[in-house]
């Protein structure tokens, strides 16, 4: 059944419920694709640039490994095809082989296609891994990554008026097309949130609420007895995000690359061929930060990508090939190589800036990790 067909069955949809069905339903976006980034897909991750990001992350995990000691269960969230974990693990089986052998994979991913590619993917390294599932496992002591998992939840929408918030509801109108409206908000879990962060929104301004990757950022820290959490994502803390710098809200769309905002009143450009593009919204890192923290995580850092990425690719050891001095060898196509993509992972504007690091631990005590040796700042 079309999009359009179940919310004329169901009623107007929150946006929340209509990036539901058209990113994780049986038919939408993620759930029916091995893969969808890189210059075949519609959008460019840090993955995409190839095993160096994976390799950076390798330096950070192992460190976070010794701290811990003993068997270590590596949670990755959002793992497609197991693209990142994989260049994880090669990374750590050759250049810190006694971590690699205490490791227990998890692959958390909804999509069944991509999980059916899991194995292959690891290849050779596939013995490390534990399981694979839609959700969460149930309990586990180590260390849990989400790279680029939370922009991707769906998101209510909410714009002030005069009198008072109101919230975005899909519709449907003459000839099966969607349109947005405006009606009471489905819950009053989104005024608290707003409240909470200490938000005003102006008449007129429209935002994004997460609820969803509040819950995700909860559900994860509750079932970590012990160990650490490593987000990656694009987003703003509260007071940027929910400011008039973002009145518009930042929820839009990508297709072949391609950025989509808003085509017209009613018609935002998110709502066009569902099922057949991505959607996604900024991430508020004040809200996700206070989730962790009321289950009991601590914030052990919050970041640049450009900066976390830098005080890992200085070390020498356990990434021998991220030595920044073979990086400057241009006799070595290999390092070469790493350098461009290490560029790549820097360079502000891009992937560097836009990109945050946040870090938690729980039950480690307060360390002082490498990722957070150069640097610790946002921009």
């Amino acid at each position: 059944m079309q999009i359009a067909d179940l919310i004329r069955e169901r009623g107007p949809l929150t946006v929340a419920a209509f990036m539901e069905l058209a990113l994780y339903s049986e038919n939408g976006y993620y759930a029916r694709a091995v893969q969808r980034s890189g210059r075949a897909g519609d959008f460019f991750t840090s993955v995409d640039v190839g095993p160096l990001f994976g390799e950076l992350l390798a330096v950070q995990i192992a460190e976070m490994a010794d701290i811990l000691g003993g068997p270590v269960d590596l949670v990755e969230a959002g793992a497609g095809n197991g693209r990142l974990s994989a260049d994880i693990l090669r990374a750590l089986r050759r250049d810190a082989p006694a971590t690699y052998d205490r490791l227990n994979l998890h692959l958390v991913e909804s999509s069944p296609a991509a999980r059916a590619m899991q194995r292959a993917t690891l290849d050779e390294m596939a013995g490390r891994l534990m399981s694979s599932a839609p959700e969460l496992p149930p309990s586990y002591e180590g260390i849990v990554i989400a790279n680029e998992l939370l922009d991707a939840m769906p998101v209510h929408q909410v714009v002030m008026r005069e009198d008072g918030l109101r919230e975005i509801y899909v519709d449907v109108a003459d000839q099966r097309a969607l349109r947005t409206v405006e009606g009471p908000p489905s819950t009053s879990a989104l005024a608290r949130y707003l409240a909470r962060a200490g938000v005003s929104l102006e008449p007129g301004w429209r935002a994004e609420i997460g609820l969803a990757a509040i819950d995700w950022v909860r559900r994860a820290a509750q079932r970590l007895r012990r160990g650490f959490m490593m987000l990656i994502d694009y987003g703003h803390e509260a007071r940027e995000l929910y400011s008039v710098t973002h009145a518009s809200g930042t929820l839009t769309t990508f297709a072949r690359h391609t950025m989509s905002g808003t085509e017209g009143p009613g018609a935002p450009a998110w709502l066009a061929n569902a099922g057949e593009q991505d959607i996604t919204a900024h991430i508020d890192f004040t809200g996700v930060r206070a989730a962790a923290e009321a289950e009991g995580m601590q914030t052990l850092g919050f970041l640049d990508q450009t900066y976390f990425l830098l005080a890992l690719s200085g070390l020498a050891n356990p990434v021998n090939s991220v030595n920044p001095e073979n990086l400057e060898n241009p006799e070595n196509l290999v390092n070469l190589r790493k350098r461009l993509a290490l560029k790549t992972l820097l360079l502000p504007g891009g992937l560097g800036s836009t990109h945050k690091v946040l870090l938690f631990g729980k039950g480690v005590g307060t360390p002082t990790l490498r990722g957070c040796s150069y640097r610790v700042r946002v921009t």
